[in-house]
């Protein structure tokens, strides 16, 4: 597969544009000490407070990512740099830890990731996911995966140790069935099979699980609803939800340019009927719309997930712990007692 092409940085006033064939795009890391950490997120479209990346960019290239944009911020472009082009948040653990250990910290749940997948392929070497759950497992701080990646399950003893005290929840996002989709839309993802795979075991393992049929695609992928949660049920899921397909700025043009290419023919309905679900746009960005739809076609899909999802057991995703299982750390007494007099 020829690499998605990579919009020009808007912030930029110049770019390269190949002629002919794109040479091609090899991988480059970027390890970085971070700032911080834990994100918090102010948006109503998001159900999480608190959010956790140890990474920038994504392998897996999942062409729908709305991720994108942000790597433009660094300079990069939003195409294959930010699907090649990966920066490492190598003190990740460290600045977790210190943040943890803050007195104004009470221990609400931490998603990961909120932005790009914690278990890219980078991961197996870097091990900062983990190493930032070991620094949870210390605090028993409760956390929420979101992944695609099935690197998820070598993971399953620190979140089993985690689901004991009831602080840890994975959702395995699956937005296709069919593996040739899935492998024209997302093409260094593991297999929807793999990535079910890995959520019978978590499941298996005590860890309460979902499954997220995410992004919606209108025309490419919501007939595929039934399948893909009837699936998920038999691995273990517990809890399901969706989000329709977003696509903001040069997220288009990556998407849209993929989507032409893997299916010529409906690429053209598959645009038109996203544009009816979001009021005439490719995108809605205004708050409290973002992750929706509108329109009789929007409320047929929610509708066949709804009904499907009633009929298999499972339910929308459940609010964290409460109270939560946090454990502050221990801090030192002072040598004279709680009262300091003799």
């Amino acid at each position: 597969m020829r690499p998605v092409d990579n919009p020009p940085n808007p912030w930029h006033s110049s770019y390269v544009d190949y002629l002919g064939e794109r040479p091609a795009v090899e991988l480059q890391v970027y390890e970085e000490q971070a700032k911080s950490i834990v994100a918090e997120n102010d948006s109503p479209d998001i159900p999480f407070r608190w959010s956790l990346n140890p990474y920038r960019g994504c392998f897996h290239g999942c062409a729908y990512c709305y991720a994108r944009p942000s790597h433009q911020y660094l300079g990069f472009g939003a195409g294959t740099d930010f699907e090649r082009r990966i920066v490492v948040k190598e003190n990740a653990p460290e600045l977790l830890r210190k943040h943890l250990a803050k007195p104004s910290w009470c221990g609400e749940v931490v998603v990961f990731s909120g932005v790009t997948d914690c278990y890219q392929p980078l991961e197996a070497s870097y091990r900062l996911t983990r190493r930032c759950l070991e620094v949870c497992r210390e605090f028993r701080q409760p956390v929420g995966i979101i992944t695609k990646g099935a690197l998820v399950e070598r993971d399953v003893d620190l979140l089993a140790g985690l689901a004991e005290h009831g602080a840890a929840t994975v959702f395995v996002s699956v937005p296709f069935a069919d593996e040739a989709d899935s492998r024209a839309i997302e093409p260094f993802v593991a297999t929807p099979a793999r990535r079910l795979r890995a959520l019978r075991t978590l499941h298996e393992a005590g860890v309460p699980v979902g499954v997220s049929v995410s992004p919606l695609i209108p025309g490419l992928n919501d007939h595929q609803i039934p399948a893909i949660l009837a699936a998920a049920r038999d691995a273990g899921a517990s809890q399901a939800f969706h989000v329709l397909l977003r696509l903001p700025a040069e997220v288009e043009l990556v998407f849209g340019e993929r989507l032409r290419a893997a299916f010529p023919l409906r690429a053209d309905k598959v645009l038109s009927l996203l544009r009816q679900m979001r009021g005439g746009r490719s995108n809605d960005a205004r708050f409290g719309a973002r992750m929706r739809g509108e329109g009789a076609r929007y409320r047929l899909v929610t509708d066949l997930f709804d009904r499907t999802a009633r009929k298999l057991g499972l339910t929308a995703p459940v609010a964290g712990p409460d109270p939560s299982p946090f454990r502050p750390p221990h801090r030192q007494q002072s040598l004279f007692g709680d009262g300091g007099g003799a």
